[in-house]
């Protein structure tokens, strides 16, 4: 039985990236997203044209229960979660307090935070049982730095980090380890940025700063530090990290 890597937020640029990669290093693939079955299907052709194995699901993960019964279902169907890649993003938009409902800032937090919670109350005991268990958690520029107009955002990507530590104080020491994984930049892909800013204006960002400039972050890239920080040695564990192109400022020099 293959080792199952479970990834929420499987869309073509993290998260279906790094799904490919363990992929190819031996792991059945889960891939879940919220939406789009005909391009999840094809994310899951892509890993078994190049001899890898993986199953998609069609996730709405801030709906009651559907995380739990998901993962109930890969363990019971698919076999034990290894790792896991929390990858659901937790944007709704750049907006003023006035213009941020109440339930618009509650989405935040339910993907970003209460997502998570979720995720780790299913599956912390069944790793702790087991021995071992890897969460690897995408973060985001605003779990460090509030700016306007992000206060769901931030909120939300502020909770996830904490989150995150709180997690590895209880179960670093059982074998489950904990990363967070800050992404301080534009990330080449198309399903996040290419929406954010339309066709045209993503491939004129590519022609710029991308492609052999190296100014966007590669998903390709991305995935491999994903997949070192999963195959860690315990006395050596990272807990954070963050990542950003060469040409850009880190978070704490703006």
């Amino acid at each position: 039985m293959k080792p199952v890597c479970l990834v929420i937020g499987a869309g073509a640029g993290i998260g279906g990236t790094v799904g490919k990669r363990f992929a190819r290093e031996g792991y059945h693939s889960v891939l879940c997203r919220r939406s789009n079955e005909e391009g999840l299907q094809t994310l899951v052709k892509a890993i078994e044209d190049e001899g890898g194995s993986a199953t998609g699901f069609i996730l709405n993960a801030v709906e009651d229960g559907a995380i739990e019964n998901q993962i109930a279902t890969i363990e019971a169907e698919i076999g034990p979660i290894e790792v896991v890649v929390y990858n659901l993003g937790a944007q709704i938009g750049n907006r003023a307090l006035e213009d941020t409902s109440y339930k618009a800032f509650e989405m935040g937090w339910r993907m970003a935070t209460f997502g998570l919670f979720r995720t780790a109350s299913i599956l912390c005991p069944l790793m702790e049982k087991r021995g071992k268990g890897t969460f690897l958690v995408t973060s985001a520029t605003s779990a460090m730095r509030g700016n306007a107009g992000q206060h769901s955002h931030a909120a939300a990507m502020g909770g996830r980090r904490m989150l995150c530590q709180s997690l590895n104080a209880q179960y670093a020491s059982k074998g489950i380890h904990v990363a967070h994984i800050l992404v301080d930049g534009a990330v080449d892909a198309p399903d996040t940025l290419g929406k954010m800013l339309g066709k045209e204006g993503f491939q004129k960002l590519r022609e710029t700063r991308g492609m052999e400039n190296d100014g966007l972050m590669l998903p390709e890239k991305m995935a491999d530090t994903y997949f070192h920080i999963a195959q860690q040695h315990r006395s050596v564990w990272t807990h954070e990290l963050d990542m950003r192109s060469f040409t850009d400022l880190a978070w704490w020099n703006h």
